[in-house]
């Protein structure tokens, strides 16, 4: 019925340590979801929390405009996922005359919340009157 996106792009976290919280959340209920994040003790986790809420509120946005009845305690997190972003390149001096390449990595942060009719409907069975195979033995 409803389905929101929220998007982060170059938050200065790593993908992978990112990738580690988010795959915490992926298919559990929005408010659950936040309720893992708010004590998660990864950095990662409080810029993904203020992205599962920014979701919620979307969903909340995009209903009301669509004269659409929501209950919040039926999103789910359908996907999250974390894109590599730009990476910063610095350099650390070092010992006669060199320098050390330092790498700051960036990440873009998606999360979709769905609510369960709308997964339903996108994982429709195969269409009426079509044949399928039985199991012989």
């Amino acid at each position: 019925m409803v389905e929101s996106i929220a998007r982060v792009r170059h938050i200065r976290v790593t993908p992978q340590k990112a990738r580690r919280v988010v795959a915490l959340i992926k298919g559990k209920q929005a408010e659950e979801a936040l309720a893992i994040l708010k004590f998660a003790p990864q950095g990662a986790s409080e810029p993904i929390y203020k992205l599962v809420a920014s979701a919620i509120a979307n969903a909340r946005v995009k209903a009301d405009k669509d004269s659409e009845f929501l209950d919040e305690q039926d999103l789910y997190v359908k996907n999250a996922y974390v894109d590599e972003g730009t990476t910063l390149k610095r350099f650390q001096p070092r010992a006669q005359g060199r320098a050390f390449q330092i790498k700051k990595r960036t990440s873009h942060i998606t999360v979709v919340l769905s609510t369960p009719e709308v997964a339903d409907a996108s994982t429709s069975s195969a269409a009426p009157g079509t044949k399928t195979k039985k199991a012989s033995k």
